[in-house]
C-alpha cells in the first residue's frame, strides 16, 4: 500500500508550499479538507488563504518565520471558512521548512481536529487570540518568577498562575535530596495532607519520583489512566478528588532537582499547546527556585558571618553607654571587611576597636576575622594602644605578605582606643583610619585629630603613637568607618558635616537612636528600600561605635577641649589647628578675639617646628569660671630651651610670637616641665555668653 493511501486512509492530507513561487500542492485528501473537490490540485498562495480564518491566517507567518530560523517544526491549528462564512472544520498543520538558495519550501500535513469534550481544558478555541493570550501569560509569569527572592515567594507566585483556558487548583513541588524526594511546598490541600507524600524513596511508583528520576513529564488525563500506570500510589491521589494529573521534572543546566505536579478537578486532555504551557511554566519555575535556593544560602551564610564576627557588646559598664551598628554592602554576600568590637580589660578598662580590611569579597570578610581575633589576643595580654596596633600590622603583613591572589595590596585601616570609664581617659591609636568625634555637653560636634600611622599591614615596622583625651560627663565619642562618610557621592568633609549637623541636634534621646539616625540619614529608613531622596546607596560597607559618660553633669558645662600634634614632617597640618580652633569658639561672641587665638596659635606652633627638633603637641580648651568663660591654649614641646622676648625690626620675618601674646592675650606664660615646656595663654568674655549659661 503507497504512503498516500495510508493517509489517506487516517484522514491526513499533504501539501507542499514553495515560498519562491507562491504556489502550493494539495494531494486530494488534503484538498477535501480545505472545502475544495477531493482531488489533487495546485493553487496560488491567494486561493489558499481564502479558505482559512483571517486571523489564524494572520498566526501563520509568525510560527513559519520562526520554524524557518529554528529549523524545527512549524505547527498551528486552523479554521476553515465556507464561502458563506462559516467555520467547517477546524485542522491541524505541521509542516517542516526545506531551505535551499535562501528560499523555502514547507512540506507537511493536514489532520481533521476534533471536537472537544464537554468540560475539557481543550473547551476554548484555539485561535490568534488564544495563541496571544497563552504569550502574554507565559511573559507575566517570567517576569513575576523572575522578581520571587525566597522559595516562599515563588511558590505564592506559582500559586497565583492562571493559566489561560485550564488552570489547576492543585500545586505541588518535589525537591531531590540525595535519594529521597521531599515535598518543597504546595497549595490547594490542607494542612497535613502532605504527610504520606514527604521523604519518598526516588524508587516508589509514584509519578512525581519518576519524573524526577527520568526527567521526563508524565500526563494522566484522567484517573482510570493513573490507576492503571500507578496502582500502588493511586489510593494516595484518590483521596483528593482530582481528574487529571501532571508531573513535569524540574531541569535547570541538565541536572533534574526535583518535579512540579499540576492536578486538575476538571478532565484536561493534554494538547500539545497545553503540554506546551506546562513544560514553559515548569522551565521558569526550575530557575527560579534556583535562584531564590542561591540567594537563600547567600543570605544565610552573610547572616552566620556577621553573627560570628559582629559581637555582642557585652554587659553594662558603670558610667559609659555603647551603642553599634554595622550594615553591609548591597552587593554579593553582603558582608565585606568593616568590624568593630569590645574588649574587656584588667583592672575595669574597656578597648574598642573598630577598622575595615580593604575589599568586599569573601576574602575581606576572613582577613577581617582573623585581624579581630589577633587584636583581642594582643590586647587581652595587656599591651598599651600602640603596641596592640603594631603587632597587628605585623601580623597581617605576615598573612598577606602584603599582596592579595590578584597581586594588589591588602590592608586594613584600625582605629583602637582605651577608655578609663571612671575617669573618662581615653587613649587612642590609630592606623590610616577616620578620626573620632566627640560631642560636647553643650551640642558642639568636634573632630579631634589624633596622631596615627600607616594602615596595618603594608609596613610591619610601623609605629603608631598613642593619643590621649579625656570623655567628661554628658559628651559622646563616636568612631566609624569610612561608608559612613563617603556614601552617596560626599567626600570625608562633606560627609563629617553632614553627620555633624546629625549629632548637633542629638538631644536628650539614647545612643541606640543616635546610631540609628546615623544610619538612616546613608540608607534612609530601616527597610533600605524606600523611592526618593533615601533610596538604598549601598556603596560601601558601615560600622559606627558610640561611646557616651554617663555620670551627673556638672552645674556648669563640662569644658570643652582639641588636642592635636602637628609633627615636624607634617608642617601643612598648621592650617587644621588654625580650622580646629575656629570650631572650638564657634560659639565665641568676639570674632576679634577668635581671630587672635587662631593668629597666635600659629605663630606658637611655627616656632616648635622651626626652633626645636620634635613635634608640637596643641591643647585647647574653653570652660566656664564664675564670672567668666575662658580659653587656654597650650602649646608643649620636648626643647628646654626657653623662648625669648625678642625686639624684631620693621623687616623682620619673625620674633614676634611673645609680642603678639602679650598684646593680644589676657594672660600668658611659659612652664618648664620635666622634658620640654609649655608655652600658653588665655583669653576671656563675660560669663552671660551663650556657652555658660546654666
Amino acid at each position: 500500500m503507497r504512503t498516500e493511501d495510508v493517509l489517506a486512509a487516517i484522514a491526513t492530507g499533504l501539501w507542499r508550499w514553495d515560498n519562491a513561487t507562491g504556489i502550493v500542492t494539495l494531494d486530494a485528501e488534503a484538498a477535501r479538507l480545505l472545502g475544495l473537490p477531493a482531488e489533487p490540485a495546485r493553487l496560488t498562495e491567494a486561493a489558499v488563504r481564502s479558505r482559512f480564518h483571517p486571523v489564524d491566517w494572520n498566526e501563520i507567518d509568525g510560527v513559519v518565520n520562526l520554524a524557518v530560523a529554528e529549523g524545527t517544526l512549524a505547527e498551528a491549528r486552523l479554521r476553515i471558512m465556507a464561502p458563506d462564512g462559516r467555520v467547517i472544520r477546524t485542522v491541524r498543520s505541521r509542516s517542516k521548512p526545506l531551505i535551499a538558495d535562501g528560499d523555502y519550501q514547507l512540506v507537511g500535513t493536514l489532520q481533521e481536529v476534533a471536537e472537544p469534550q464537554p468540560g475539557t481544558a481543550a473547551r476554548t478555541p484555539i485561535t490568534g487570540d488564544w495563541r496571544r493570550s497563552r504569550e502574554a501569560f507565559l511573559l507575566d509569569a517570567g517576569r513575576a518568577l523572575a522578581e520571587a527572592r525566597s522559595t516562599a515567594e515563588v511558590l505564592r507566585v506559582a500559586a497565583s498562575l492562571s493559566m489561560p483556558g485550564f488552570s489547576p487548583d492543585g500545586l505541588a513541588v518535589f525537591g531531590v535530596a540525595g535519594d529521597r524526594l521531599t515535598v518543597i511546598g504546595h497549595h490547594g490541600h490542607s494542612e497535613g495532607d502532605e504527610g504520606p507524600f514527604t521523604e519518598m524513596s526516588l524508587d516508589t511508583d509514584y509519578p512525581a519520583a519518576e519524573a524526577a528520576r527520568n526527567g521526563r513529564a508524565i500526563y494522566l488525563p484522567s484517573p482510570e489512566e493513573y490507576k492503571r500506570r500507578f496502582p500502588t500510589t493511586w489510593p494516595l491521589a484518590q483521596r483528593f478528588g482530582r481528574e487529571s494529573w501532571a508531573f513535569l521534572p524540574l531541569t535547570v543546566a541538565g541536572r533534574t532537582m526535583g518535579a512540579w505536579m499540576a492536578a486538575f478537578k476538571h478532565p484536561v486532555a493534554f494538547t500539545p499547546d497545553e503540554r506546551s504551557v506546562l513544560t514553559t511554566v515548569a522551565r521558569m519555575l526550575a530557575q527560579a527556585l534556583t535562584r531564590a535556593g542561591v540567594a537563600e544560602s547567600e543570605r544565610e551564610l552573610s547572616l552566620g558571618l556577621q553573627r560570628t564576627m559582629m559581637p555582642a557588646l557585652g554587659p553594662g559598664i558603670p558610667g559609659i553607654a555603647v551603642a553599634a551598628r554595622y550594615v553591609p554592602t548591597g552587593g554579593g554576600l553582603e558582608i565585606g571587611g568593616d568590624w568593630y568590637d569590645m574588649i574587656q580589660l584588667p583592672g575595669g578598662r574597656i578597648a574598642l576597636v573598630i577598622g575595615d580590611v580593604q575589599g568586599h569579597d569573601v576574602r575581606a570578610a576572613g582577613l577581617m576575622g582573623q585581624l579581630r581575633i589577633a587584636l583581642r589576643a594582643y590586647a587581652s595580654e595587656g599591651h598599651r594602644p600602640d603596641a596592640v596596633l603594631s603587632r597587628a600590622s605585623r601580623f597581617l603583613h605576615g598573612i598577606t605578605d602584603g599582596t592579595d591572589d590578584l597581586g594588589g595590596p591588602r590592608f586594613a585601616t584600625c582605629l583602637y582606643l582605651e577608655v578609663d570609664p571612671a575617669t573618662g581617659a581615653l587613649d587612642i591609636a590609630r592606623a590610616g583610619h577616620p578620626e573620632p568625634a566627640v560631642r560636647t555637653s553643650d551640642g558642639t560636634v568636634l573632630l579631634q585629630p589624633t596622631a596615627g600611622g600607616l594602615p596595618l599591614g603594608i609596613d610591619p615596622d610601623s609605629d603608631y603613637p598613642t593619643t590621649r583625651l579625656r570623655l567628661d560627663p554628658g559628651e559622646t565619642l563616636m568612631i566609624c568607618t569610612d561608608g559612613l562618610l563617603e556614601t552617596g557621592g560626599h567626600d570625608l568633609d562633606s560627609g563629617w558635616d553632614r553627620i555633624r549637623t546629625l549629632m548637633e541636634q542629638h538631644d536628650g534621646e539614647s545612643l541606640e537612636t543616635l546610631a540609628d539616625r546615623l544610619v538612616e540619614a546613608v540608607h534612609g529608613p530601616g527597610s533600605h528600600h524606600t523611592i526618593g531622596p533615601l533610596a538604598d546607596r549601598r556603596e560601601d560597607d558601615i560600622a559606627v561605635l558610640l561611646l557616651a559618660r554617663t555620670g551627673d553633669l556638672r552645674v556648669l558645662p563640662a569644658p570643652r577641649r582639641t588636642v592635636m600634634t602637628i609633627a615636624q614632617a607634617e608642617p601643612e597640618r598648621i592650617a587644621d589647628a588654625r580650622r580646629q580652633l575656629r570650631r572650638l569658639l564657634h560659639d565665641w561672641t568676639d570674632e576679634d578675639q577668635v581671630d587672635a587665638a587662631v593668629l597666635m596659635v600659629s605663630e606658637m606652633v611655627t616656632n616648635v617646628l622651626i626652633h626645636t627638633d620634635g613635634d608640637a603637641l596643641l591643647v585647647a580648651e574653653v570652660g566656664c569660671a564664675e564670672d567668666a568663660r575662658r580659653l587656654r591654649v597650650e602649646v608643649s614641646d620636648g626643647s628646654d630651651e626657653l623662648p625669648h622676648k625678642r625686639h624684631p625690626g620693621e623687616m623682620a620675618s619673625s620674633g614676634r610670637g611673645l609680642l603678639l601674646m602679650e598684646m593680644l592675650a589676657h594672660a600668658w606664660g611659659v612652664d618648664p616641665r620635666g622634658e620640654g615646656k609649655s608655652i600658653w595663654f588665655e583669653l576671656r568674655e563675660p560669663a552671660s555668653g551663650q556657652g555658660c549659661r546654666e
